[in-house]
């Protein structure tokens, strides 16, 4: 528990002050946002780095601006703590805040919940618990359904979205160009494309043209991780 409230502090900052966060349009966000007022959990799953966490922080900003309490919104990432039980970050932030989980319309972001033993039946338990008053929205690996328990145990408690690495359109987003009209600037298009298959989608590594470097992204901090920390 100890450990649980410093993180909590620093993965929450809504709780302090005013929060920002740097975000650049994704497709798949407007979709999300059409099942935020939905009973059913919703779940981000796709490969490391490619933008889950930023849009679940995105979603954090955007229920603050339509008037929600920002202390009723928990985020925490089990990165570094895949010991700790769901209830147990509950239990932490109800100490901290000094306020009943659930009590009203509250929201409940779990990072990386992949890491969690049984995160399907820890979820499932909340899900029951507490009904329409907590909205959880959960991201993982894309190994986080392989299995057919996690399905089983959340049917019809749970929406899943896929997030993709970037689209040449999300890309040319990113870099600050427009798509159209393509025949004004073609031969713009055909250097920003080199660059997008360069970055294989993955937002860090735009700008970055030294293919050594990119390799050792590819292969230590997508590749390497999947094969070691996620698939189960």
């Amino acid at each position: 528990m100890t450990e649980i409230k410093p993180a909590l502090r620093g993965f929450n900052p809504w709780w302090y002050g005013n929060y920002t966060v740097t975000y650049r349009p994704r497709e798949i966000y407007a979709e999300l946002q059409k099942f935020l007022p939905l009973r059913q959990a919703i779940a981000l799953t796709g490969l490391r780095r490619v933008g889950k966490t930023t849009i679940m922080l995105k979603l954090v900003e955007d229920l603050i601006e339509n008037g929600n309490d920002p202390k009723k919104i928990i985020y925490f990432s089990f990165d570094e703590f895949k010991d700790t039980a769901i209830r147990e970050v509950i239990a932490a932030y109800e100490e901290m805040l000094e306020m009943k989980f659930g009590a009203e319309k509250s929201f409940l972001f779990l990072d990386e919940i992949q890491k969690v033993k049984d995160w399907e039946n820890q979820t499932k338990a909340i899900y029951d618990l507490y009904g329409n008053s907590v909205k959880i929205i959960l991201s993982g690996s894309e190994s986080l359904f392989i299995r057919s328990r996690p399905k089983e145990s959340l049917a019809g408690r749970i929406f899943t979205f896929t997030v993709k690495p970037l689209s040449f359109k999300e890309f040319l987003s990113f870099t600050g160009v427009s798509l159209k009209p393509v025949g004004l600037y073609e031969s713009q298009i055909r250097k920003k494309f080199h660059e997008f298959t360069l970055t294989q989608g993955f937002p860090e590594l735009i700008g970055i043209a030294d293919s050594a470097i990119i390799r050792k992204y590819l292969q230590e901090g997508i590749i390497e991780k999947v094969i070691y920390r996620d698939i189960p």
